[in-house]
């Protein structure tokens, strides 16, 4: 579970390198589809900052995070940052919808990665629980 959650990581990784360029470029964005569908909108908004440092960033080092905490096994740790980014992450797509009217498909790949992680993170948590009941039950009938 944990080399899926790091993988996983690295996409996010990826796709946040993407976007981040969008936030500095003046250029039209190659995701660029139609009125509804439009990266560079989304990228340069005053949303796409926050202390001025652009949400890729903090989505890099967020990814980052999340890999060297599954890749650590911490499990809990890994939920709960996996949570965090997901919350972080539904925010900024309710800021698509309801303020710009407008998405952005990294981000929306970007949300569907984080959703990945904090499903993949939920479950082998609850793994490591049920185990550690089921050792503590058989402890006590000894």
């Amino acid at each position: 579970m944990r080399y899926l959650i790091v993988i996983l990581a690295l996409a996010g990784i990826v796709v946040s390198s993407l976007a981040l360029p969008l936030h500095y470029s003046t250029t039209t964005a190659p995701c660029d589809i139609n009125a509804h569908w439009d990266c560079g909108i989304v990228n340069r908004s005053s949303f796409s900052v926050i202390a001025h440092i652009p949400v890729a960033i903090l989505g890099i080092a967020g990814y980052l995070g999340l890999g060297c905490l599954g890749f650590a096994r911490w499990r809990f740790a890994t939920f709960l940052a996996a949570s965090l980014g997901f919350l972080f992450a539904f925010r900024l797509s309710m800021i698509e919808q309801y303020g710009l009217g407008v998405w952005c498909l990294y981000c929306a790949i970007s949300q569907a990665i984080i959703a990945l992680i904090l499903l993949l993170s939920l479950a082998w948590f609850a793994a490591e629980y049920l185990s550690l009941r089921r050792l503590a039950k058989a402890a006590r009938a000894l």
